[in-house]
């Protein structure tokens, strides 16, 4: 089979790999549609890892079952999430499911950006479900994104009437926009550098779009707010200068929700005495759990996280190299979904 194999910046190589064999409590999933993530483009997190198959976003249909399988057969569609929790554990019964240990332990394999794909017993067993006949494979690819800004969102406890800030309007921007709309924020703005984006993010619903070179986005935000700051700041863009701007338009007593992961070596400075008497709240959010992707595939089915609009470009995956130049690249792109025939 065909597998879009990760060597390094700029380097994604097709490569002929055998098919994985699959256990009795297994499944196999031939791979029709799958995301490009943010997180695909993270050379610094991904080049101690390589040579690696990547793809954390799919949906296919599935080829072969285990013997022992008895709630999927071949010919369904499904998504599956490429890491799960043990839901006993310490972390599990806290609900902290993305600090179990074996939540980053599980993996589909070898990836999906490849043909086919094995399901281990884990992940089939918390987090693999059938696709309604009314979603797409290419809207399926969302669940995943989705599900983790409803995470994050459900972490920081927006509530109705609250001003909203996302700095960063790239995929998770937008969806973030459309969310806290949905939830009841009275206003949202958006910042970026770049105004196809912010196009994007003003039809998502943001009542401002703001582009941070030409316009000082602390002081709009401040404007709108009689003075106060942004009730909460979603941070989706991965730099320090993003976290920086987060604690400028955040108010008194708001929080900001820590989206999008920097490289370790890069440092913020702050002040315990600024966040004492200010009472500022900084709440960190990675990944999703097997709970917020059944919310997410509700939220795309009745179309109020519309998933085709998010989709901006589409490749074969003998292509993958073309589709991550192009996420790193082209200014006028939201999300890339790669996808084999």
């Amino acid at each position: 089979m065909k597998a879009a194999v990760y060597y390094g910046p700029k380097d994604i190589r097709i490569e002929e790999r055998p098919v994985p064999k699959i256990g009795k409590d297994e499944i196999l999933v031939e791979m029709k549609a799958c995301g490009l993530c943010g997180s695909d483009l993270m050379d610094w997190y991904l080049k101690n890892r390589a040579p690696l198959v990547l793809g954390h976003e799919p949906a296919g249909i599935v080829a072969e079952v285990g013997e022992k399988v008895e709630d999927f057969h071949e010919g369904e569609r499904v998504f599956v999430h490429h890491h799960v929790a043990c839901l006993t554990c310490h972390y599990c019964i806290h609900k902290d499911y993305t600090m179990c240990k074996q939540f980053t332990k599980t993996h589909i394999i070898p990836g999906g950006f490849t043909e086919y794909f094995k399901v281990p017993a884990p992940n089939l067993k918390i987090d693999t479900f059938k696709i309604p006949d009314d979603i797409s494979f290419e809207e399926a690819t969302l669940i995943e994104p989705v599900a983790c800004c409803i995470r994050a969102l459900r972490k920081c406890r927006i509530e109705p009437g609250d001003t909203v800030a996302i700095i960063g309007a790239g995929p998770s921007g937008i969806i973030h926009t459309i969310l806290t709309k949905h939830l009841g924020a009275s206003q949202v703005l958006v910042s970026d550098f770049v105004d196809y984006r912010l196009d994007a993010a003003e039809k998502a619903g943001a009542d401002f779009a703001i582009n941070s070179k030409t316009e000082n986005f602390e002081k709009r935000v401040k404007m709108e707010t009689d003075g106060r700051g942004a009730d909460l700041v979603v941070v989706t863009a991965p730099n320090i200068k993003a976290y920086m701007e987060a604690l400028k338009v955040c108010r008194k007593g708001g929080t900001i929700s820590v989206f999008a992961p920097t490289s370790p070596d890069e440092k913020i400075e702050m002040s315990p005495n600024m966040l004492f008497f200010n009472e500022i709240k900084i709440v960190p959010s990675y990944s999703t759990s097997h709970v917020e992707t059944r919310m997410a595939l509700q939220l795309i089915r009745k179309k109020i996280i519309d998933a085709k609009k998010l989709i901006t470009h589409r490749f074969p995956l003998e292509e993958a190299d073309k589709a991550f130049r192009t996420a790193k690249e082209s200014k006028e792109c939201l999300k890339i979904v790669i996808f084999s025939s």
